[in-house]
């Protein structure tokens, strides 16, 4: 009986093509918006959690001031000093290495071709501390490290824009004035979490760049590296403890600098994706709810339509509960329909975004199989009225139905 109540929902659906279709347009745009959302939020959450990885697990950021920025207008907070990277890595448990960085800016230019990019002062304790192989070369040689010889290592943009791709190792070019050997390439990392090209920079020695550049021993950031074994939010209290001291800061004065768990940031900004997708796909579902009213005033105008067929299935022997069952078939067949198209359209969206949103393509079987089955019960829920009414008609009063 259910084969014989499926075939005649189908055949009503094809006999009206166009409003069936316009009937389950409110479904398709919900379920395609629904996935679509919950799709690109997962992919968007994956890219920034894989970005943010990419700086290193275990690893605080300490800065002066109390921000990213300097924030509040006031005098700039004064930077670290070499003595202070020494305390850290000394007094600190937990501690297994501290890299002092100097920043600043500069055009490189080889054989014509020139980049501006940001030239990063470090020491090898930054490769110790940041998992970010090379791709070709080397890193520096202690020596080169004490001394602050004029060698480098590039990021992957800089390659690309001044070697065209090819193999830098061995070439001498110049930045900021001043030559500089090329020993190192380091992998491709891509775009930060928080935005910025990774690859755009040039490593030197931090001697080097704070002689010829900065012209100061100062250290605006350090990287300290976290022991597996130890809690990163306990070192972090201690790094605080320590700088308080060191930088005369007493009483309840706020800090001048600031400390960030790169976890931290991932989960923040990972949260704040969530949040975003659930918002946006909750609106979109409301457009679910539409369909459903507009499967329910459809099936009521087809029952009034097709009262003198009820009549006569009734008056020939038919149950209500065979009627019932015509109707609500054919509601769950539009939803279910509508629903089917819904997911097609979703996938086309996403492959068409994701590119634009510099995201991976991700199929997340679970969403698709959920909003389905929503939109099967929105078929029984706002399906079931009309079905109910077409099953409750009296043949002889539907039998005089013109």
């Amino acid at each position: 009986m259910l084969g014989t109540t499926l075939i005649l929902a189908i055949r009503s659906i094809l006999r009206h093509k166009l409003r069936s279709f316009l009937t389950t347009l409110g479904i398709i745009i919900g379920v395609a918006a629904v996935v679509t959302m919950v799709t690109l939020g997962q992919a968007t959450t994956a890219a920034v959690q894989k970005s943010i990885a990419s700086l290193g697990t275990n690893i605080l950021q300490v800065r002066p001031g109390q921000g990213f920025g300097r924030g509040g207008g006031g005098p700039r907070p004064p930077d670290f000093k070499p003595q202070d990277v020494t305390a850290i890595r000394e007094q600190i448990a937990g501690v297994t290495a501290v890299a002092a960085q100097a920043q600043s800016t500069g055009t490189a230019i080889y054989e014509g071709a020139n980049w501006s990019t940001t030239i990063n002062g470090t020491t090898n304790a930054y490769f110790q501390v940041q998992p970010w192989p090379l791709a070709e070369g080397r890193i520096f040689t202690p020596m080169e490290d004490a001394a602050g010889k004029s060698v480098c290592i590039i990021g992957n943009t800089v390659n690309q824009n001044l070697y065209h791709g090819g193999s830098p190792i061995g070439t001498r070019m110049r930045i900021g004035g001043i030559s500089c050997d090329v020993i190192g390439l380091l992998s491709t990392r891509g775009q930060a979490g928080f935005g910025g090209d990774q690859d755009d920079v040039v490593i030197m020695p931090l001697k080097a760049v704070q002689r010829r550049f900065t012209g100061s021993q100062d250290v605006r950031l350090m990287l300290v590296g976290v022991d597996q074994a130890y809690s990163t939010s306990s070192v972090q209290a201690s790094i605080e403890d320590l700088l308080r001291e060191r930088r005369n800061i007493t009483g309840g004065k706020d800090d001048d600098f600031n400390i960030f768990d790169t976890k931290q940031i991932s989960d923040t900004l990972s949260s704040t994706t969530t949040l975003l997708t659930s918002i946006v796909t909750a609106v979109a579902a409301i457009s679910l709810i539409v369909g459903g009213i507009g499967i329910m005033n459809i099936m009521l105008v087809s029952v009034t339509e097709r009262t003198r067929e009820i009549g006569i299935r009734l008056a020939i022997g038919a149950v209500a509960r065979e009627v019932l069952l015509q109707f609500l078939v054919e509601a769950i067949a539009l939803s279910c329909l509508g629903g089917l198209i819904g997911l097609v359209v979703a996938q086309v969206a996403i492959l068409s975004l994701a590119p634009l949103m510099k995201v991976t393509w991700i199929f997340v079987p679970q969403i698709n199989l959920i909003a389905f089955g929503i939109s099967g019960i929105i078929g029984v829920v706002f399906g079931y009225f009309p079905a109910r009414r077409a099953a409750s008609l009296n043949p002889i009063d539907a039998l005089r139905h013109e």
